[in-house]
């Protein structure tokens, strides 16, 4: 199996060009299958989750023609089957957003119940009853969800919880739906945004996307577009806190820096500078680390995909800090990994207590999901000595070329494909 070898201790310094945004592009992609013609989107992240959604698109009959790594050009005429399957939804969760596309343009479809990373419970209880709402029939027999309506007609909804995937499907639905929809309670994340201007430039009629309320008046039809995916936000963060927990210097371009307030806020309060510029933000990284407390909240609060990089900030910090986890209840899962690497973090229910140390030491560890797989990877950056991360697929879902632009910053770190080339990793760089 591939993993990660790195040889820790040097300060990342450079600068890094960030892709487009997974969790939009993905959102996007479901989307393009809703009109007859042509769909073109660009600056697509060239990661394992975009390549599964392509592969589900394709089997359900749509014409997926791959420009290049970053450009797909999708036709969602040839449609013969409205059954997403299993093999693809075991991989990526997102694939469920074709439940929503396919119901608002053929008013049926059929999916299977999602998988993607185990970090908690993420009930699609909120999707449900969105489409029963717009007047579907819904129900799950034999792993499978089947949506079915004669007619899908707008309503005013509301979402008992704050979900970015619930606000998206639903979205997608109603745009197809006759009359008003008012989505309240929805989330605001930057996919969702960029969800309903793809949309909109498809011929849909959103307002409100990025607050609370979204009104979605449904339009007969959607029509071909080109458009680009946005900057990835926690792909961005992550290089950011790369930077923080190397004492390194590192300049982030292509992002959105109003996507990012939440992080920034967070490395200020722990002793870093940031400089934003126009579309990249600088993270200088010179004085001792200083403890803060951080929970995660739905947008515009802190991510909670950006807690396990997070942690490996403070767990090098000089005091103690705490992390509240209030969206995922297995978030946690890469503390016992980073205990491997010395961290002294105590966990108490949805609380991470976390004792700064001096220095992490190399050791071998296993990337539990996405994002606890990139921060182990920071970690191992920041470490005395050699890291190895295993099971890095996980990392590879959200994550592109993610150890050649690490190099590009001055890491030491090589993806191998077994203990040969790891030992032969490990000899260079005694």
């Amino acid at each position: 199996m591939e993993r990660y070898v790195m040889k820790g201790g040097t300060p990342l310094r450079g600068e890094v060009v960030i892709g487009g945004a997974k969790n939009a592009a993905l959102g996007l992609l479901a989307a393009a299958v809703m009109t007859d013609e042509k769909v073109k989107i660009d600056n697509l992240p060239d990661v394992r989750d975009i390549n599964v959604l392509l592969s589900a698109i394709e089997g359900i009959g749509a014409t997926v023609n791959r420009i290049d790594a970053h450009t797909v050009e999708i036709c969602g005429k040839g449609i013969h089957g409205l059954s997403v399957d299993y093999e693809y939804i075991k991989k990526i969760r997102a694939s469920y957003y074709l439940l929503g596309a396919l119901l608002g343009k053929y008013k049926k479809a059929e999916v299977a119940l999602p998988g993607g990373c185990d970090i908690g419970s993420r009930p699609i209880d909120l999707h449900l009853k969105g489409f029963r709402a717009l007047g579907a029939n819904v129900e799950i027999s034999h792993g499978l969800i089947s949506a079915k309506a004669d007619r899908l007609v707008g309503n005013h909804i509301y979402m008992d919880k704050v979900s970015v995937g619930a606000t998206i499907n639903v979205l997608m639905a109603a745009t197809l739906a006759e009359g008003k929809t008012v989505i309240e309670n929805a989330a605001k994340e930057p996919h969702v945004v960029d969800v309903a201007n793809f949309l909109n430039s498809m011929g849909a009629n959103i307002r409100g996307a990025g607050t609370d309320v979204i009104r979605i008046v449904g339009v007969e039809k959607l029509h071909g577009t080109e458009y680009s995916v946005i900057p990835d936000q926690i792909e961005a963060g992550t290089f950011m806190f790369a930077a923080a927990a190397t004492h390194g210097d590192v300049t982030v371009r292509n992002v959105i820096p109003k996507h990012l307030e939440a992080t920034t806020a967070k490395l200020l309060e722990a002793g870093c500078q940031v400089i934003e510029f126009d579309d990249a933000v600088r993270v200088i990284a010179a004085e001792p680390l200083k403890p803060t407390q951080v929970t995660t909240l739905p947008y515009p609060g802190f991510p909670t995909d950006m807690q396990p990089q997070m942690a490996i900030v403070l767990a090098l910090a000089e005091g103690t800090s705490t992390i509240t986890e209030s969206i995922f209840e297995n978030r946690f899962r890469y503390v016992d990994e980073l205990a491997r690497m010395g961290a002294n973090i105590k966990v108490e229910s949805n609380i991470a207590i976390i004792n700064g140390i001096e220095k992490y030491t190399g050791a071998r560890v296993s990337a539990p999901d996405l994002r606890a797989g990139a921060a182990l990877v920071i970690a191992g950056l920041a470490a005395d000595g050699v890291t190895e991360v295993d099971d890095i697929q996980y990392i590879q879902r959200g994550y592109e070329r993610f150890e050649e632009k690490l190099r590009g910053l001055g890491a030491t770190i090589e993806r191998v494909a077994n203990d040969h080339d790891a030992q032969k990793f490990k000899l260079k760089v005694s």
